[in-house]
């Protein structure tokens, strides 16, 4: 005989209508909880303010990352194929630009030929802003996540067709069982669950 160790997650509260959870989220935003979040088959319009949800920092990732990848284009592009090293005094990587340098119909090869280098500078600029919002992204939502424990409430499935649900989480420094079950009662939650997930 095996048993299951289980920890809480937190509690699942269904409400009736997007003016009922709309409001339950304002109360629950204004009750201190940080650790919560609604569900809803379709987008709410200015949910985001009810729940007190931030501006996401992902665009400061994606900005730094484009940098990063305009830096790494020049910084390439400068080692192996101008004489820009040896100006500034660090001729030890002007061999590495002698190695492969790229002389076009006699143009000069320095730092001043800076426009041919557009496109690749261009081209890792996006490469780079586009992994950073795949993975900077991923990373913040905490995917790839194989199963959720709100998948173990029979009623949660309702919330890709007709239900409106928020659930608040145990990790949250003000849950508490009973004084997060009353307030979710108090403001209209229905079929109040304790989801547990599996350790």
């Amino acid at each position: 005989m095996s048993t299951t160790l289980k920890r809480v997650h937190g509690f699942l509260a269904e409400f009736d209508n997007v003016q009922d959870l709309y409001h339950a989220a304002e109360h629950v935003r204004d009750a201190g909880y940080q650790r919560w979040d609604v569900h809803t088959p379709f987008p709410i319009h200015g949910m985001d303010d009810a729940m007190g949800v931030k501006r996401s920092k992902l665009p400061y990732f994606v900005f730094f990352g484009g940098l990063t990848g305009t830096c790494v284009a020049f910084t390439l592009q400068t080692l192996t194929q101008t004489t820009f090293w040896a100006d500034i005094g660090l001729g030890f990587l002007q061999k590495l630009a002698e190695t492969y340098p790229t002389v076009v119909q006699a143009k000069p090869t320095h730092i001043w030929t800076l426009p041919a280098f557009f496109p690749v500078m261009f081209e890792l600029t996006i490469l780079f802003s586009a992994f950073t919002v795949l993975f900077g992204l991923l990373s913040m939502i905490g995917l790839p996540r194989l199963n959720h424990p709100l998948f173990v409430s029979k009623r949660f499935a309702k919330f890709s067709d007709d239900g409106f649900f928020v659930c608040i989480e145990a990790r949250d420094p003000k849950f508490s069982q009973e004084g997060t079950k009353t307030l979710l009662e108090k403001l209209g939650g229905k079929n109040i669950e304790l989801i547990e997930d599996d350790i």
